[in-house]
């Protein structure tokens, strides 16, 4: 594991405590090393940030879903109008 997250000044140990502890925010590197070391997703490893990346999403979603664009991308439109409906209606996002 120190050669994945190893850095000058702080040995590995340290700087896994750190990260434990959430005194500083990893690294994707650092993060997919989790994955790879504990068998469980970055999503599951730091659910609290991707809850927070997920409300911002979607409240973005919705921000967008009422702005008129001025060439529709279906694609894209269908997206935002998921992602708005999942915003008001998933309680996490509250």
């Amino acid at each position: 594991m120190g050669f994945l997250l190893g850095i000058s000044g702080m040995n590995k140990g340290e700087k896994v405590c750190r990260d434990e502890n959430f005194a500083r925010e990893p690294s994707l590197q650092d993060a997919l090393a989790y994955e790879a070391i504990y068998g469980v997703s970055v999503r599951e490893l730091f659910a609290g940030r991707y809850q927070q990346a997920e409300k911002e999403v979607a409240t973005r979603a919705k921000i967008l879903s009422f702005r008129k664009l001025r060439k529709i991308d279906a694609r894209k439109q269908k997206a935002i109008i998921q992602l708005a409906v999942k915003a008001s209606v998933n309680p996490s996002n509250e």
